[in-house]
């Protein structure tokens, strides 16, 4: 169980990284070119700020369990990163995306089973 969760948190840092990064350096005419299609009528500050929420996630997601300094915090970091999923699937489910929808679900699964499984 303890590397099946590893591995769901190394995937989702490593999502989530890319996604932050992306979200916190390039604009959202560069983010829809590449397919983060749902910040189109967002505007800069408020794209930044979850770019920034979904590096801080990271960290969440790796760093409390890895030390074991405040390990509780890794299951909040991936319930709340699972939490970004539920607007983003909503937004692109507005938009027609079925596919991208699929994806924010899987995601939204694994946050939580990473926040069950790391639950003190």
């Amino acid at each position: 169980m303890n590397g099946a969760l590893w591995l769901s948190q190394i995937f989702l840092s490593i999502v989530f990284a890319y996604s932050g990064w992306m979200k916190s350096t390039r604009s959202a005419p560069e983010l829809v070119a590449i397919g983060q299609t749902g910040v189109e009528h967002l505007s800069i500050p408020v794209i930044r700020f979850i770019g920034l929420s979904e590096l801080a996630g990271v960290v969440g997601l790796l760093v409390p369990w890895y030390t074991q300094i405040m390990p509780s915090l890794t299951s909040i970091a991936a319930a709340c990163l699972g939490l970004i999923m539920i607007p983003a699937g909503v937004i692109h489910y507005q938009r027609n995306e079925k596919r991208t929808v699929w994806v924010n679900v899987m995601l939204f699964l694994i946050c939580s089973f990473v926040a069950y499984g790391r639950w003190n």
